[in-house]
C-alpha cells in the first residue's frame, strides 16, 4: 500500500503548478459548498477573533481559508518530485539573524505557527538553515500516510522528533549546534498545564513546552510567521525576540509570541488553519493567572 500511494502522489505532482491550482480550485468548492468540512468550527472561530467584522467579511476570510487550505495540500504533493531551486523560488526570507547566531554557534530555538503553507517552509529552511534542522512533530494515526510524510519532511536533512517521544528522541540533539522547531500554537491537551494569555479576546491556553525548553537551554528564540505574496509564493518573517530565553519572567516568551502571532493572523487571517478548535477551553480559577 505504501509504494501505490507513493506513486500514485508522485505522479500528481508532475503535473504542473497551474494544473494543480486548477484542480485545487474544483476541490474547494466540493469541502467548502457540499461537505462543508469544519465550517461550523471555522466560522465560530472567527466570529470569536473578529467579532467587529460583519457576517459577510467573515465568510470571505473563511472562503480564502479554505481556498488556502486546499492549495496547500496540492503544494505539498508537488514536492514529491521538485528539486531545491523550485522550492528556493516560491519561498524566500531574511536569513541574517539565524546566520548570526550560527556564525556565533549558538542554539537557537524557532517558535512558528500554523500558516500556509508549513510543509514548504519546512523543506525550504532545511536547505537554507545553516543549523541542524531539527523540528518536533506529532505523528499520524495511519501508518502508510506517517512513513511517506516523514519521507517527504526528511527529504533535505529535515530532523523530525516524534513529540510522543520527545524527552528520548531529543537527547542525541542536546549538546549539537542546531535550531529546534516547534509549533507553539498548538492546543495543550491538559488546560490545567498551560500558560493562559487573551488571545483574540479570550484567555487562551497555550503550551508550556516551547518557552520551558527555551528557559532551560538559556538559548535565543526566534518567531517565524509566515505571509503569502501571491498563489504559490511565501515570504516567512524571522524575528528574534530573545537573545536569552532564561532572563525573560516566567510566562513572558509566550506572552510575546500571542501576541506578535496576534498581530500576524489579522495582517492574513486567512493563511491560519482556522479548521482546529483553538479555544475548546474555558478558562477556570485553578489554572492559574491569565497573562497580561
Amino acid at each position: 500500500m505504501y509504494y501505490f500511494v507513493y506513486s500514485l502522489f508522485y505522479l500528481i505532482s508532475l503535473l504542473p503548478l497551474r494544473i494543480l491550482y486548477f484542480i485545487s480550485n474544483i476541490i474547494y468548492g466540493i469541502i467548502f459548498y457540499l461537505i462543508r468540512y469544519r465550517k461550523v468550527v471555522v466560522l465560530k472561530n472567527l466570529q470569536q477573533a473578529f467579532p467587529e467584522k460583519s457576517d459577510a467579511e467573515r465568510l470571505l476570510i473563511a472562503k480564502k481559508f479554505y481556498k488556502n487550505f486546499v492549495d496547500s495540500i496540492l503544494e505539498s504533493l508537488k514536492l514529491f518530485s521538485t528539486g531545491e531551486e523550485f522550492i528556493k523560488k516560491h519561498c524566500t526570507a531574511d536569513y541574517a539573524s539565524l546566520d548570526r547566531l550560527y556564525n556565533e554557534n549558538k542554539t537557537c530555538q524557532m517558535h512558528a505557527a500554523h500558516h500556509f503553507n508549513w510543509e514548504w517552509l519546512n523543506r525550504v529552511i532545511s536547505l537554507k538553515m545553516k543549523q541542524s534542522y531539527v523540528a518536533v512533530y506529532m505523528p499520524l494515526s495511519n501508518k502508510v500516510f506517517e512513513k511517506i510524510i516523514y519521507r517527504l519532511r526528511t527529504k533535505y536533512g529535515s530532523v523530525m522528533l516524534p513529540a510522543t517521544n520527545m524527552k528520548n528522541s531529543f537527547v542525541p540533539w542536546e549538546k549539537k549546534l542546531h535550531c529546534l522547531i516547534l509549533a507553539a500554537d498548538q492546543n495543550p491537551g491538559n488546560p490545567d498545564n498551560a500558560y493562559w494569555v487573551n488571545f483574540f479576546n479570550k484567555p487562551t491556553p497555550f503550551v508550556k513546552g516551547p518557552e520551558k525548553a527555551a528557559r532551560k537551554k538559556a538559548c535565543p528564540v526566534v518567531f517565524a510567521f509566515t505571509k503569502k505574496i501571491k498563489r504559490g509564493y511565501y515570504h516567512t518573517n524571522y524575528i528574534l525576540i530573545t537573545e536569552d530565553a532564561s532572563q525573560l519572567k516566567e510566562g513572558e516568551l509566550t506572552k510575546s509570541y500571542a501576541e506578535a502571532l496576534t498581530q500576524s493572523i489579522k495582517e492574513q487571517p486567512e493563511m491560519w488553519l482556522w479548521s482546529h478548535r483553538r479555544w475548546k477551553w474555558n478558562w477556570k480559577p485553578e489554572y492559574g493567572e491569565i497573562l497580561n
